[in-house]
């Protein structure tokens, strides 16, 4: 029992399973429709997309969080406007987005005398490091999200199955995209000094994609993929105490071991199911329901 409690004995552990929790809820609102939408590439995106604004902000000794604050609107500025030009598709848009960013960021970063330590702390994060202001900032963004989330989750549903009903119901598809934008870019950037950006997207992918065989609707997976970030929050710094290995990779590659668990025991009941006769198969996204 020594074993699961000693390490969170340790107020700055303490503080970072709080935070990792506070960031799992933060990515289960935003990544379930990154999920539901077929958005891994643009959360990828995104997430690279804050370099120039934290790499500035670095460079000038200003506030991280403000800098990815702002990058992060102009990712997401960027990906509206683009994705209402008819001769370029989505992907170009973003790609194009994706590899200026970078490159900005970059750039900056090379002007740092600190270049090795910014970046990797850029890329890989340090939960261990979360200090009691930034839980009160985690704790703010995941009210935001919760708020966003429920303000517009009717938008978002009928974007998520038939953009073309949302339009027909009124729901304004292109402010719910970009409101949608605006809550995934919340996510990365509540995330991205606790697991860093080449992780982040465990925690926004990985818990959604595992709750996804075994919940009935776009709720149920946000509940799921919640516990599930936790579990690998919790997980992850136990195993990264023990193993000495580094926290945030840990929890991240933790996440993306529990996809693998969930879709593997889901085919496991569905042949079950399949050779023990007709039965009424498990629904884990009917619109209706959700």
């Amino acid at each position: 029992m020594e074993w699961l409690t000693a390490p969170f004995e340790v107020a700055f552990v303490q503080r970072a399973l709080w935070g990792g929790m506070l960031v799992s809820a933060i990515c289960a609102l935003a990544g379930t429709w990154v999920v539901l939408r077929g958005m891994a590439f643009l959360g990828d995106a995104m997430s690279h997309g804050l370099l120039p604004g934290v790499a500035l902000s670095a460079l000038l000794g200003g506030n991280l969080m403000l800098g990815a604050v702002a990058s992060a609107a102009v990712m997401t500025v960027g990906v509206t406007a683009l994705g209402r030009t008819a001769r370029l598709s989505q992907d170009t848009g973003i790609g194009l987005l994706f590899v200026g960013m970078l490159s900005l960021g970059v750039i900056i970063v090379s002007r740092s005398q600190s270049f090795a330590v910014d970046l990797t702390g850029f890329l890989f994060g340090d939960v261990l490091a979360v200090r009691q202001q930034d839980l009160l900032v985690l704790a703010v963004a995941a009210l935001v999200a919760l708020g966003v989330s429920v303000l517009g989750h009717r938008a978002f549903l009928a974007l998520a199955f038939d953009p073309r009903k949302a339009q027909t119901l009124g729901l304004r598809p292109r402010l719910a995209h970009a409101l949608l934008l605006a809550l995934l870019g919340l996510a990365i950037v509540a995330s991205f000094h606790i697991v860093g950006t080449l992780l982040v997207l465990g925690l926004l992918i990985a818990p959604p994609a595992a709750a996804l065989p075994w919940a009935r609707g776009v709720r149920g997976v946000m509940a799921l993929a919640a516990l599930t970030g936790a579990t690998a929050t919790f997980g992850g710094l136990l195993l990264s105490w023990h193993l000495s290995t580094a926290a945030g990779a840990t929890v991240a590659a933790l996440a993306v071991a529990l996809f693998f668990l969930s879709h593997g025991l889901s085919g496991l009941r569905h042949r079950r199911t399949r050779t023990s006769g007709p039965s009424h198969p498990h629904s884990p996204m009917r619109p209706k329901e959700a």
